[in-house]
């Protein structure tokens, strides 16, 4: 069962890796993110392909893609969409925004303004939006993958922790290596349609593969031991001298999710506590906030992980 799992990483850093060069390293976790139906948020500077990733990604999911750039004046309106009277039959018809696809990409998310953030936390959990008192839904694999630069903070809006709760994954977006940026500048260098050109040779992941995915990871035998690890990582976090706010009942529950995904791509079918370590990070960081006593002293929140990880008993 577990092998699903495994060919699924592999086709999708395949394909993702035909668009996107050093792609390898992100497919782990959008493996994860797409078999568990979890949402991930993308850190890093402008200009490392984020937008050009999240095209792919949808490729591969066969479905469609939409952009939402944040921006201090987005509207909630502009993203779930709005009713427009239609003369032809005399009555308001509802034009769907852009929230309605398989994958969003919201780029800058923390530029839009709270209002417009807070618009996305029902689609984001319950996959559906409410207009006029009717609930809508949506695409069955709906994926919002979200950016943030977090070097640059003039004229944003931090996220609020009940938003970020909703992300299960958070990847780090880094500088590729001389390499792979060499290739990248011959693959595109003087090209401005090289990107669309390469985007098109993406190829759909089989439906049936996502499907037996999902299955083997619901499969997997997880010892109550190990859920009493999660749960003492999680109790960890909630009572650290340098965090004001740990992990939430959410994140402990995507943090199980997410190892029994981790098992599968070692080609097990039982989760380990070094499962649930490889995946803390991505699943863990984010959702921790630290204290301002923490911030001053150039603590991060990896940091913080890493220290609970190493503090907290491994049950043999």
């Amino acid at each position: 069962m577990s092998a699903s799992i495994l060919e699924l990483e592999s086709r999708l850093a395949r394909e993702l890796g035909r668009a996107v060069i050093g792609a390898q390293a992100a497919a782990r976790a959008l493996t994860i993110a797409l078999t568990a139906r979890g949402h991930v948020l993308v850190q890093g500077v402008p200009g490392l392909g984020k937008t050009l990733l999240a095209k792919a990604l949808a490729r591969t999911l066969g479905g469609e893609f939409k952009r939402i750039q944040g921006t201090p004046d987005l509207m909630p309106s502009d993203i779930i969409g709005v009713q427009v009277f239609d003369e032809a039959r005399s009555a308001f018809v509802f034009r769907p925004g852009p929230l309605f696809a398989d994958v969003v990409l919201v780029d800058e998310i923390n530029r839009a303004g709270p209002k417009t953030q807070s618009a996305l936390l029902e689609a984001m959990e319950e996959r559906q939006v409410s207009i006029e008192r009717e609930a809508l839904p949506l695409p069955e694999d709906f994926l919002v993958l979200a950016t943030q630069n977090p070097r640059e903070f003039e004229g944003t809006y931090p996220l609020p922790e009940s938003q970020l709760d909703r992300f299960m994954l958070r990847i780090e977006v880094d500088y590729p290596a001389r390499e792979a940026e060499a290739e990248i500048l011959a693959r595109y260098g003087g090209m401005l349609a090289a990107a669309q050109t390469t985007l098109a040779e993406v190829a759909a992941l089989p439906r049936a593969l996502l499907a037996e995915a999902r299955a083997a990871a619901q499969a997997m035998h997880v010892e109550a031991a190990l859920i009493a690890y999660v749960l003492d990582l999680a109790q960890a976090s909630r009572v650290h001298p340098r965090l004001s706010l740990g992990l939430s009942t959410r994140g402990a529950l995507a943090l199980l999710k997410a190892a029994r995904i981790t098992a599968g791509l070692r080609s097990a079918d039982f989760v380990t506590p070094d499962d649930v370590k490889e995946a803390a990070v991505w699943v863990m960081a984010h959702r921790l906030v630290l204290t301002p006593e923490a911030a001053l002293e150039g603590a991060t929140d990896v940091e913080v992980v890493m220290s609970l990880l190493a503090e907290t008993p491994v049950p043999r």
